[in-house]
């Protein structure tokens, strides 16, 4: 694990005031806005398995049309995006919007383990990955975002093996190894998150 503290140690002088720019961002979103909400929801339903630079472009691109499109229209406009599954995301957005004026609700009367507990039940497309991705997304920093990038670091530092498939008790139980680094370097998961992604892609995205 040293190593990789020292990795990432070495990188606050130079990525750190752009991690803390991002972490503001996450924090400064409004969560009395039904459509910030929404909107921020959709995009972690397009990341799932596709391209997050790609995504960004085609939540600016739609922006408020996420709220009106038809699934038909709404799938077509991802087509001519670009987006690997069109039909699905339209699919799985669509069925989404009957939460998008109460969602505010319920993430003010959920704590955020209740709350990902009811995005992965109730969201279609979200899993634990996207379902703490939006958490982190709207301000809750301490979930962990774990995909393919994070778990092939973790298992480089040999602080993982790498896992089969990432069932609920798995994606846990990585989690916990998580917190534990974040702990050890006073961060959050969210800010050990956009380092990991840097170390591995040399980019800070959301």
């Amino acid at each position: 694990m040293e190593k990789l503290l020292d990795s990432i140690k070495t990188l606050r002088g130079s990525v750190g005031p752009l991690v803390n720019t991002r972490i503001k961002e996450f924090k400064g979103i409004d969560r009395e806005s039904s459509y910030d909400l929404f909107n921020e929801l959709c995009f972690c339903v397009l990341t799932a398995n596709f391209n997050a630079e790609k995504c960004i472009k085609i939540q600016r691109e739609i922006g408020e049309e996420f709220l009106t499109l038809t699934e038909e229209e709404l799938a077509k406009k991802l087509a001519e995006l670009g987006h690997r599954y069109p039909n699905t995301r339209a699919k799985y957005i669509s069925e989404s919007a009957k939460y998008k004026d109460s969602l505010k609700n319920i993430i003010q009367s959920s704590d955020g383990k209740r709350l990902r507990e009811w995005l992965v039940k109730n969201i279609k497309g979200f899993g634990y990955k996207e379902a703490s991705h939006f958490l982190r997304n709207i301000g809750f920093d301490d979930y962990a975002i774990i995909d393919f990038h994070i778990i092939d670091i973790l298992v480089r530092y040999n602080l993982i093996k790498r896992p089969k498939s990432l069932s609920k008790k798995r994606y846990l139980e990585i989690e916990k190894t998580l917190k534990d680094i974040a702990r050890k370097l006073d961060f959050c998961l969210a800010e050990l998150d956009l380092y990991l992604w840097y170390i591995e892609t040399g980019k800070i995205l959301k």
